[in-house]
């Protein structure tokens, strides 16, 4: 049987990956528009509330509008929207008005993938080894007291939401004992360079945020690689492998771990597409510049084209990833297999 993909299955499953695109930068231009106000009034309203005397605001949201081709109507807005879509440009900002969300993004975007990318990593890989372990240990070995502490403590962990996991993370290492800064991604007025004080100034902001993401997800990943471990325990690959006598470790991890490894990484795909997005309320806590803390700006302030840029780019992310994913099945598992010519 082939290993290459059926060429009906990949015009099958392009198709689709396009159709689910579009339809949701559909959505992504019309929900935004559904909410009550408009930014530019917004906006004014708020410099107004500030302090500032502006003059003739009728006049001024008229040609604010005018600018962003608010006055248009809503058909002739979406075309004009996909249009600069296909040119890669997604317009300027309302609130942050002349930078665009082109560069807004830019700017947020290896701050997201720095952190929540690589903690996403960092849980998966701990989670999933010490779930195989566990539960291998469940049904062919005696649990010890040390493993039962440890099953414990996670599943502890798990049942805290990581947003209140990150306000006690704040309260005991940045205030009660301050090792830790309480926000930011980088200390003010230091030199923003890729030199190694800045580096360490960078990973040093970003210990209690990842801490706060680490070690309340990991425990989704332990305790579903546990109970798929325990699971195939009793499947007829397993038994085989053990009635020819091979060692528990070449079979927990050539056999068991393997076949129970395909939906955590089907998983991990998701979560890292969705981590593009950044967890606004966690970097609203921590004040952390990456795109979860751009959207709940472009929110705050109904600014259609960060909101519109922002999701987008976490759908694109997340479909992208499953896609890869669903062609690389039949290298992690020799056993999926597309069809045959």
């Amino acid at each position: 049987m082939s290993r290459l993909i059926p060429s009906k299955y990949l015009i099958w499953r392009l198709t689709s990956y396009f159709v689910v695109l579009f339809t949701a930068i559909v959505i992504t231009f019309i929900v935004p528009r559904l909410l009550p106000g408009d930014p530019i009034s917004i906006i004014l309203s708020r410099y107004s509330q500030s302090g500032m005397n502006i003059a003739g605001s009728k006049e001024l949201i008229e040609e604010y509008k005018r600018m962003f081709g608010l006055d248009r109507d809503l058909f002739t807005q979406f075309i004009s929207y996909v249009r600069e879509l296909l040119r890669g440009n997604l317009g300027y900002s309302i609130a942050a008005f002349p930078i665009t969300v082109n560069e807004l993004i830019m700017r947020a975007l290896p701050w997201t993938i720095g952190l929540l990318t690589m903690t996403a990593i960092i849980s998966w890989a701990i989670g999933t080894v010490l779930g195989a372990i566990a539960g291998w240990r469940s049904g062919k070995m005696k649990s010890s007291k040390l493993s039962d502490a440890i099953n414990m403590m996670i599943i502890c962990l798990y049942a805290i939401p990581y947003w209140l996991m990150a306000i006690m993370l704040i309260y005991l290492l940045a205030y009660v004992w301050p090792i830790f800064p309480a926000s930011g991604g980088y200390t003010p007025g230091i030199s923003f360079s890729f030199n190694l004080e800045f580096i360490k100034d960078v990973l040093w902001h970003a210990t209690l945020p990842a801490l706060s993401v680490v070690s309340t997800s990991l425990g989704w990943w332990f305790l579903s690689m546990k109970s798929m471990i325990s699971g195939l325990q009793r499947e007829d690959f397993i038994i085989l492998a053990e009635a020819k006598g091979l060692s528990k470790t070449t079979i927990l991890w050539k056999y068991a771990f393997r076949n129970a490894l395909i939906p955590q990484v089907t998983g991990l795909a998701f979560t890292i597409g969705n981590s593009i997005g950044g967890q606004i309320l966690m970097e609203t806590i921590f004040a952390y510049p990456g795109l979860g803390w751009l959207l709940g700006f472009g929110v705050y302030n109904l600014d259609y084209p960060i909101i519109q840029g922002v999701v987008l780019l976490i759908i694109f992310s997340t479909l992208t990833a499953t896609l890869i994913l669903d062609f690389i099945y039949a290298i992690v598992d020799p056993r999926v297999r597309y069809g045959t010519e």
